[in-house]
């Protein structure tokens, strides 16, 4: 059996998944190719692509699946919850146009059908797609699985029992009382684009302190988090003068940040990890299971799943690494199981490396196109850009299959060295172009994970967040948030091993295993996908070294 499944909303976040049996062969972010961030357009670019990678006929696919409920189905439910004293008339007619549009297009499918011909294609609720892909690639046999986002099209946090591969509804959340709405409400009020720089609000809150009260707009005395969205009554759904009214006038995008501002991003992020807990302390408590899957837009909130980690309430954790919209993709691949077998297959979700890949006569002929000078390093790798680390370069890493969801994981990476405290600010100012405060990630080598956290788990998808031990603090101060936490990832040898090696050979240089990483890009772009994105980004940014597939490439003069 071979599926697609396919996210598409036509909010954000379009992708798509490709699905052999039980084995993902290809997944990718519409935004990859189009290098539109977080591109909410039918993710025609990415089926295309993978149709490509991976040789596949259209007569070939068993089932086309969207990751979103049926155009009726989806209206009725959004109806049922449309708040009318929350809603202005402008607002209640972009709902409508939008509804029309995506009944028109048949959820989007018939964008694919117009390319691909007639297939046998269904709808997946879109929560339900996001449980199929937090549980059944978590390899637990039984979770509690808990979905927390802005919105589906009628609840914003969902419950799930999973077991023997079942998934059994337990509870929900209606929206509009959404903590991912609460998040995205605050980021925009501080001067941030909504649904998509709720990481800056997350970074910006280290430098804050607890000054700021919100309990006029969430409510976290009962057993579940409340977000009073009348609190926030304005003009349409990203409207903030309801905040205004209660914390002044917002933050400005070219707006100094104030110590005002730091407080209050402070108080946001601790709001939401404390939503988080109780939620997940009472999914918990109605499936009494200890192992827990977290999907969702929420899920991203790396801060929060540490706490989660070591609040005790839990005993093993999978966040699916592509926990926002789309990552539903992987769900809607694997729904016809649930429909033709009434079960879900159990996946060991050891990587994300599902994306593109170009071997070195591709990435060769693209750098003789731009007359480049370039050597190959062949097998030693490792050890030249290992050294070139070590002596304080900026590397651009590509190679391989690219990762699919939003962190780069060592295949699609900025590299540097840890152990220089200024190198924080080189990468964030010369290199990425984006704000002073902005966290890196330690990559480091899975056996001296524990030498550098006191973790309860693992961390290989860089979607966790926990104190580093602080005997080991000033061995890689670029790679300490200011509030002594980091993200790492924990490279294993058997997923990636020519990332492990090249870490390795960094050890074996410095007495470090653990180099910076950030993703391969600049501020307001999309993830390098292809070897000319790598190349432009390489010569338009501060990096001092591109190590491109076999191949080196440094800037005249270096």
């Amino acid at each position: 059996m071979r599926n697609i499944g396919i996210s598409y909303s036509g909010y954000h976040d379009s992708s798509v998944c490709f699905l052999d049996g039980s084995k993902v062969e290809f997944a990718l972010s519409e935004e990859r190719i189009t290098r539109i961030c977080h591109d909410r357009q039918f993710p025609m670019h990415a089926i295309e692509t993978g149709m490509k990678y991976l040789g596949w006929k259209a007569s070939e696919v068993s089932n086309v699946v969207l990751s979103w409920q049926s155009p009726l189905r989806n209206f009725v439910h959004q109806l049922q919850v449309l708040p009318h004293e929350y809603l202005s008339a402008r607002s209640l007619l972009d709902f409508a146009r939008s509804h029309l549009r995506y009944t028109y297009t048949s959820g989007g499918l018939r964008n694919y059908q117009r390319r691909y011909g007639k297939a046998r294609c269904a709808f997946c609720d879109h929560h339900l797609a996001h449980a199929i892909s937090a549980f059944s690639f978590s390899g637990f046999d039984e979770a509690c699985v808990v979905i927390v986002d802005g919105r589906g099209a009628h609840e914003s946090t969902s419950f799930w029992h999973g077991r023997d591969g079942v998934l059994t509804p337990v509870s929900l959340i209606r929206w509009p009382d959404s903590i991912g709405l609460f998040y995205a409400k605050f980021t925009k009020y501080l001067g941030f684009a909504p649904l998509s720089d709720e990481w800056k609000v997350m970074g910006l809150a280290a430098y804050g302190k607890a000054k700021e009260d919100l309990s006029q707009f969430i409510d976290l005395s009962g057993e579940l988090p409340r977000v009073n969205y009348s609190a926030f009554y304005g003009r349409g759904l990203l409207d903030v003068s309801g905040i205004e009214r209660v914390l002044g006038p917002a933050r400005q995008d070219d707006e100094e940040i104030t110590d005002r501002h730091r407080d209050i991003a402070f108080a946001v992020q601790q709001a939401a990890e404390q939503a988080l807990l109780k939620i997940v302390r009472y999914g918990v408590s109605q499936t009494k299971c200890r192992n827990l899957c977290l999907a969702g837009g929420v899920a991203l909130n790396c801060k929060a799943n540490g706490k989660v980690v070591d609040s005790g309430l839990i005993d093993r954790i999978f966040v699916q690494p592509a926990a926002s919209d789309e990552g539903t993709a992987l769900g809607a691949a694997l729904y016809p199981y649930l429909q033709l077998e009434q079960k879900l297959p159990r996946i060991d979700f050891a990587h994300c490396y599902l994306g593109p890949e170009f071997n070195n006569e591709e990435i060769e002929r693209t750098l003789k196109s731009y007359k480049l000078n370039y050597r190959n390093i062949g097998t030693e790798r490792a050890r030249v850009i290992a050294a070139e680390l070590a002596q304080g370069k900026i590397v651009g890493h590509f190679r391989g299959r690219m990762e699919f969801g939003p962190r780069a994981l060592g295949n699609r990476s900025i590299l540097a060295d840890p152990r220089q405290a200024e190198m924080k600010d080189k990468v964030n100012m010369s290199v990425k172009y984006r704000e002073w405060w902005r966290p890196f990630a330690p990559s480091m080598l899975e056996e001296h994970y524990h030498d550098y956290f006191a973790a309860r788990a693992l961390s290989p998808f860089m979607i966790l967040s926990f104190p580093v031990n602080a005997a080991k603090e000033a061995q890689i101060p670029a790679a300490v948030h200011v509030d002594q936490t980091a993200r790492p990832q924990s490279v294993s040898k058997s997923t990636n091993p020519e990332y492990w090696e090249l870490i390795n050979d960094f050890y074996k240089q410095t007495g470090v295993p653990v180099v910076l990483n950030t993703s391969f890009n600049l501020k307001g772009e999309p993830i390098v996908c292809s070897p000319f994105d790598a190349i432009r980004t390489f010569y338009t940014s501060g990096l001092d070294t591109l190590a491109i597939g076999d191949f080196l490439v440094q800037k005249d003069g270096a």
